[in-house]
């Protein structure tokens, strides 16, 4: 299908002053307007797809503000109002008396034709999450899939429409969602009451949601999923370990528990004692990760994604593009890797002339070495017994319980590398210093190495909900790794005292 754009844009550019609206209509590029931002007192500023202008000399008053508000309709809760019968959102930005001071008005645009990319995925019948960064485009394939459910495969769908950014503002919604009904929520608060009345009152085949946030909205569409209804959102995050890593939203993709192994399974297995595992069959069996607007990641199979990650194994999703001429192409197949029993031929490929690195770990967490391989893309991987080895990667602390093995490594004249810290920072010094990568080093050396160390403790307290020490550090160091914790929702402290001062991390 020929890809068609709906945006009322003359509906838009109504709601301005009569000299912005002239400015904005005389752009060449207007067709490709994103959203125009006015702050009280600030220049106004325009932004496109690929420029952004502004208006310079033209400051923001309360005259033009009151102007949009009484050419728009109502604010909701979430700060938040529209152009009747269109997709446009106009979104708020009050001081703390209550008073609007800047408002964000945002182009809303219906492109039909985007959803050939993923029409067999949405046809099997399975729940279906989108992620990607904001302006992406995750509400626009959202609208029209619901489309293509109603009018196409005629099925039953319903809309749980929280900020009105799918219908449209307005009683009567916008036609780019065809035959789907869609249900209004009184409040943001209020979003998973409404999606369970959706499915008591109205007998859908298919719930579709924008931007499941919360957990209680997490657990409705854990019930939705249970009573048989095809679920279709969109959350908050960018790929799919981000999600996992979020407590609040992880249970869409079947949650993270620790799990204590006997000595015996630990050993099979070639992991430590206490290990990371999903706790229940995931809300979404395929999630969807737009990583830009015509570039798709697809894991079709969420659960097996999922044990794979947990277990340290590199993840390649189904890569699917839409060229220029409109066609779609999958670029490549969805595989798990990696194991021991692979050839050196599916190991990650490398620009290096470089052999590849079998690597057999000794009390070191194989979770954190399949991620410092991944972040440095070099051609090594695990193995499960040491005559299949040509490193012995070690932990320092566990030298001297491990005699045998060593002179075992050493008979079969097999590398060994200790290790001082069982973090992905020096296992990754090390594997650099392998393949001759620079990772960490020059000026921000310091800053770099203690925010990665950051990042592995809010993983951490992320998994095992428990406090964690990180190393000591200068103050200014510490302020960088407050900063980094507190985006992540997490508490933190500064212990000690000089020069062994450190943060430490606390849950939420």
């Amino acid at each position: 299908m020929v890809q068609q754009i709906v945006d009322d844009l003359d509906k838009f550019l109504s709601i301005f002053p009569a000299d912005i609206k002239e400015k904005l209509e005389k752009d060449p590029d207007v067709k490709d307007l994103i959203e125009v931002v006015l702050d009280l007192g600030r220049e106004i500023e325009a932004r496109f797809y690929k420029k952004t202008i502004i208006f310079e000399g033209r400051y923001t008053t309360d005259e033009d503000l009151n102007y949009i508000i009484a050419r728009v309709g109502e604010f909701s809760g979430d700060k938040r109002a529209g152009i009747e019968r269109t997709l446009h959102r106009i979104s708020a930005i009050e001081n703390r008396h209550g008073r609007i001071i800047g408002l964000t008005c945002r182009v809303g645009r219906a492109v039909l034709g985007t959803v050939d990319i993923i029409r067999d995925v949405i046809e099997s019948g399975k729940n279906i999450l989108l992620l990607g960064k904001p302006g992406v485009g995750k509400t626009t394939l959202l609208r029209e899939t619901a489309r293509v459910l109603a009018d196409e495969l005629g099925k039953r769908v319903i809309i749980i429409d929280t900020s009105n950014e799918i219908g449209g503002d307005g009683d009567i919604p916008h036609p780019a969602i065809g035959r789907a009904r869609r249900m209004q929520v009184p409040n943001p608060s209020k979003q998973h009451d409404v999606m369970i009345e959706a499915v008591e009152n109205h007998m859908p085949e298919v719930i579709v949601i924008d931007e499941i946030g919360t957990e209680l909205e997490a657990k409705a569409a854990r019930t939705i999923a249970e009573r048989g209804v095809q679920l279709i959102g969109t959350a908050h995050g960018i790929t799919l370990q981000n999600l996992l890593l979020n407590p609040t939203l992880s249970d869409l993709v079947g949650g993270i528990q620790v799990v204590t192994l006997s000595d015996e399974e630990a050993k099979r297995r070639g992991t430590q004692k206490t290990v990371l595992e999903r706790k229940a069959p995931p809300t979404f069996q395929v999630v969807v990760e737009i990583q830009e607007r015509d570039k798709l990641a697809i894991h079709l199979d969420v659960a097996k994604t999922v044990d794979a990650l947990l277990r340290g194994y590199i993840i390649r999703p189904e890569i699917r593009v839409r060229t220029a001429e409109g066609e779609v192409k999958k670029v490549e197949a969805s595989v798990l890797e990696i194991s021991s029993q692979e050839t050196e031929e599916s190991v990650i490929k490398t620009d290096k002339k470089t052999d590849v690195l079998k690597i057999y770990p000794y009390g070191i967490s194989r979770n954190r070495l399949e991620k410092a391989i991944r972040n440095l893309g070099i051609p090594a991987f695990i193995v499960k017994n040491l005559s299949e080895a040509n490193c012995l990667l070690i932990l320092k602390a566990h030298q001297k319980r491990a005699k045998d093995l060593l002179k075992e490594a050493e008979k079969r004249n097999i590398g060994i590398a200790v290790l001082r810290s069982n973090t992905v920072t020096q296992i990754e010094r090390f594997l650099g210093e392998r393949f001759g990568i620079r990772t960490v080093g020059g000026k921000n050396s310091e800053e770099e190495e203690a925010l990665r160390e950051a990042q592995e403790g809010i993983e951490y307290v992320l998994t095992h909900e428990e406090p964690y020490e990180l190393s000591p550090q200068p103050a200014y160091i510490r302020r960088l790794q407050h900063q980094l914790i507190q985006q992540y929702g997490l508490h933190s402290e500064s212990v000690g005292v000089e020069p062994f001062r450190k943060v430490k991390i606390f849950p939420a």
